[in-house]
């Protein structure tokens, strides 16, 4: 019996799954198979083979749709075989009959719209950073470490940390390191601070504050040395994320920009984590698709020739009013999908990029 869950997958969550493996067909795999409402190519996929999770495999040909990762409801499948003797599913779609008001006019269903673009969390979790953004009222309300029983630079499981606050016992906790203040290129204002999570703990002691008695925590994995004043955050605060994304192209008036990567790197690529300067303030959604795009280098008019602004005479550049003599194109470079949203700024996963994408690239409406 199919779960119903989701009608399909995303064209991007092609990309994000190995296909190096061996097809295995299940032994009692029927010959077609007519698509009903909520499947998903996964679980479509365990009804042909025994490893479902290689379904981009089985769907890499489809020359009847253009989008071979978009079923439907009635759509027929049928298991053939290549000339290497490789399966995969062929889509034969049924055309839709249109639907009637009680009225004189005909009202017909756009097929195209049925197909819901949605991404299991399941699929992208394991490349998702739990990092967080703290304003600098909400770090001065949070408890912190004030040392341990091993030294404050221990960074080893089964240890422990005092905390200068009464916490629930027996209830696990996240501990982060206080990181880089983030400023917002075009305002200059601060976005918040980026903290790194670098273990989790459970409170073993709850602690009495009442009388200077410090709460215990019993670190259970550490990705890296607790120091004093790190901050303590019940576990599951700020990092609940929905089992499925639904996606959906930003508003097309959207524009922002790339401010952070969790990775520290000025360039980074797909699959990484990367934050922009646009949160719920700014009607930013989980699950808005952006382009990642970037300004082509200006070009200066000088007596020897169009040369690139940074290579121009000192006196040429001063004569131009915008960097460039010419209004230079941007030029798209990838996607990404926001999967966590701060008032002033959001967390978003790279799915696709043709080039190294970099901060300050421009995040807008897909084109």
């Amino acid at each position: 019996m199919l779960k119903k869950i989701l009608l399909t997958l995303s064209l991007f969550a092609c990309s994000l799954i190995v296909l190096a493996e061996q097809l295995k067909i299940n032994d009692d795999a029927p010959k077609t198979y007519v698509v009903e409402k909520g499947d998903t190519l996964w679980d479509i996929s365990a009804i042909f083979l025994e490893q479902p999770w290689l379904w981009p495999k089985l769907w890499r040909l489809n020359p009847e749709i253009n989008n071979p990762h978009l079923i439907y409801p009635g759509d027929v499948l049928t298991l053939v075989f290549d000339e290497q003797g490789e399966p995969m599913l062929v889509v034969e779609p049924i055309k839709v009959k249109p639907s009637y008001k009680w009225s004189p006019k005909i009202r017909q269903q756009d097929k195209s719209d049925s197909a819901i673009r949605l991404l299991p969390l399941e699929i992208i979790a394991p490349f998702i950073k739990y990092d967080h953004l703290f304003s600098a009222e909400q770090l001065e309300q949070l408890p912190y470490v004030i040392g341990s029983d091993e030294g404050y630079r221990s960074s080893v499981t089964d240890f422990k940390v005092y905390v200068n606050k009464d916490l629930d016992l027996a209830k696990t906790y996240a501990i982060y390191n206080k990181g880089e203040e983030i400023i917002d290129p075009e305002t200059e204002e601060s976005l918040g601070f980026y903290v790194d999570l670098v273990a989790t703990a459970q409170a073993l002691r709850a602690g009495n504050m009442a009388e200077n008695e410090p709460a215990t925590l019993k670190v259970n994995t550490a990705k890296r040395e607790i120091r004093s004043g790190d901050y303590v955050v019940p576990v599951h605060e700020g990092q609940m994320l929905p089992s499925v994304f639904s996606m959906k192209a930003v508003g097309k008036e959207f524009r922002g920009a790339i401010v952070k990567a969790a990775s520290n790197g000025r360039e980074f690529s797909k699959l990484e984590v990367v934050m922009i300067n646009r949160g719920s303030e700014d009607q930013v959604d989980v699950g808005d698709v952006m382009a990642i795009k970037r300004l082509s280098p200006g070009v200066v008019e000088t007596s020897e020739g169009p040369k690139y602004t940074e290579e121009a005479p000192r006196w040429d550049r001063m004569l131009t009013s915008n960097g460039s003599d010419y209004k230079m194109p941007e030029e798209s470079l990838g996607e990404l999908m926001v999967f966590k949203v701060y008032q002033a700024a959001s967390m978003a996963l790279i799915l696709r990029t043709e080039k190294p994408a970099r901060l300050d690239d421009i995040v807008t409406a897909p084109e």
